[in-house]
């Protein structure tokens, strides 16, 4: 029920059918020409605008940090992974309208229908909630997002792997970390990349990806965990 989903989310909906559009998918509305609602792209790009606003609000009324850091943190705390983490706790993904085709991918491409999904939603309780509509953007966003910041901060979580990987590894054994292409595979519209970082020619972690640059920022994640940095 939409009615309990908004309950969870700590918003009484005025029009509950913005919260429906906010869950239905482009791809819903191709298996379901005589669906009344348009899907969630317009929620979205608003949600986008307002998460960004609060957060950045929220940032510069309370650290005097540069500029450069307070962007990073930012990046941190609306960026995709995060969001998708957020939708997953909120139980987003039960209530997605989706086509079968959409619904059996469960990989990234989910991941990125789930982030969606949340700026959609901020963007639902900025329409309907009227002119309290940011203020109660801000209430959600605070609960839901700005709460992450203090672990962002604690463990580094806005650098990149790969940078915090080369931090660590020249803070504890100094040494600068390469990369090299272990393996590749599939037709050039389609490669797969295996990419292992190392220390010297210690090989700590392998990762793989649809291209070098992605297969070595899974490699750095991968090998920040088996070093337990």
């Amino acid at each position: 029920m939409l009615e309990d989903f908004a309950e969870k989310l700590g918003v009484k909906f005025n029009n509950i059918e913005l919260l429906q559009q906010a869950m239905t998918h482009r791809s819903y509305l191709n298996e379901h020409r005589s669906y009344k609602l348009d899907h969630n792209e317009r929620l979205e790009f608003l949600g986008d605008a307002v998460l960004e606003l609060v957060v950045t609000e929220y940032l510069y009324n309370n650290f005097s940090n540069p500029e450069g850091e307070l962007t990073n943190w930012r990046a941190a705390l609306v960026n995709g992974e995060m969001l998708a983490k957020i939708s997953g706790r909120l139980g987003v993904e039960e209530h997605l309208m989706m086509s079968r085709g959409e619904s059996k991918d469960t990989g990234r491409a989910r991941q990125y229908l789930l982030a969606n999904a949340f700026e959609a939603i901020t963007g639902a309780i900025y329409l309907d909630q009227k002119e309290k509509g940011y203020e109660k953007c801000r209430d959600f966003i605070m609960k839901n997002v700005v709460v992450e910041l203090s672990e962002i901060i604690e463990k580094k979580l806005y650098m990149d792997p790969k940078s915090s990987f080369q931090e660590k590894a020249q803070d504890s054994v100094g040494v600068t970390p390469s990369y090299r292409v272990t393996s590749e595979s599939g037709p050039d519209h389609d490669k797969k990349f295996v990419v292992g970082i190392y220390l010297n020619d210690e090989l700590v972690a392998e990762g793989e990806g649809k291209s070098k640059q992605e297969a070595q920022r899974s490699a750095a994640e991968k090998g920040l965990v088996a070093k337990g940095w």
